[in-house]
Order: C-alpha cells, then structure tokens, then sequence
C-alpha cells in the first residue's frame, strides 16, 4: 500500500498584478510535485482569486501563502495583513466563488488583527492515501535474547556461584 508523506509549503509575496500569475504559477508547481495534479485549477484558481481581491482592496499589500497536504485533504490559507480590509465587505463576491469551488472554507482573524482566509479541497477517491507511520527498523545488528531463554544461573551472575549450588541442591 502507498502512503502518503504529509505536506507543507508557505510563501511570502507582496501582491502586484504581474506576482498574480507567478504565484499562480508556484502553486501549481508545487501540486504537481506532490503529484495532485487534478487539484491544480481549483486550487490555484481559488488562490488566484484571493489573492486579486487582496491586490485591489487592501492597503497592505503584503500577504502569506501556505498549502498542507495531509493524505486526503489540501488546506490551503492566505493570511494577509491589512487591520482594515473587512472580509464580509469588500471580499465578499471573491469568498462566494471561493465556496462555490472548494469543499469547505473559512475566514478568521489572529491576535496581530492579519485576517487568514482558508479553503479545502479533497483529492479524488483514487488519490486519497492514508498516512501510515513508517515501522523503525531496528538499530542493532543483531537481536538480543529475552532473559528467559537464559539458564537461571546465568541470570544470577556467576555459573558456580551460590544460588547456582542452592539450585542444584534443591532438586
């Protein structure tokens, strides 16, 4: 069974009409070396479409954008950090789309007044994996022996020692 190595990318951008489409761009990239292929265009699209309203309403243009692949779920998030850009506002038609295209969605604000707005999309039945821990492999050679295996003696310390001949008597 294939497994699934959780995921985790950030980028720091300042939003310019022209970064737009190289982050674009840098999303998809980065999906497709995760192999998500099929969640490239909702994905960057929802992205795309944050980061436009991000570019035309804010004051503080610089923004952070962060993906987490967990094996079944992509999270993605952009924090940006203007205290004056109201998400219900000035965002709202960009988060109507957003929810129209992602599996799930959400805004909230952190104690820095940054507002981070995030979206979910699942991957398709046949790319979902569960992540499964690694079995360690053993760090010594060779194996030891369970002390049971071991002659009583053995366990007392010495082999003709007194409770050997205390063992011996007893019988």
């Amino acid at each position: 069974m294939k497994t699934a190595v959780p995921r985790y990318y950030h980028l720091d951008v300042e939003v310019s009409p022209e970064r737009v489409g190289q982050v674009r761009r840098i999303l998809a990239a980065h999906l497709r070396f995760w192999d998500l292929e099929t969640l490239v265009e909702p994905v960057c699209h929802s992205a795309e479409l944050l980061l436009h309203a991000i570019e035309e309403h804010a004051t503080d243009k610089n923004t952070s954008i962060e993906m987490w692949w967990n094996g079944q779920h992509l999270i993605a998030a952009v924090g940006e950090n203007d205290r004056e850009l109201r998400p219900d506002r000035e965002l709202r038609p960009c988060l109507t789309r957003i929810a129209a295209l992602s599996d799930g969605w959400g805004c909230c604000s952190t104690h820095t007044g940054s507002t981070i707005i995030w979206f979910t999309q699942r991957a398709p039945v046949d790319q979902c994996v569960p992540l499964v821990p690694t079995a360690p492999e053993p760090a010594l050679s060779e194996g030891l022996q369970v002390p049971r295996e071991l002659p009583v003696a053995m366990l007392a310390g010495s082999p003709g020692g007194e409770m050997s001949a205390g063992l011996d008597g007893a019988r």
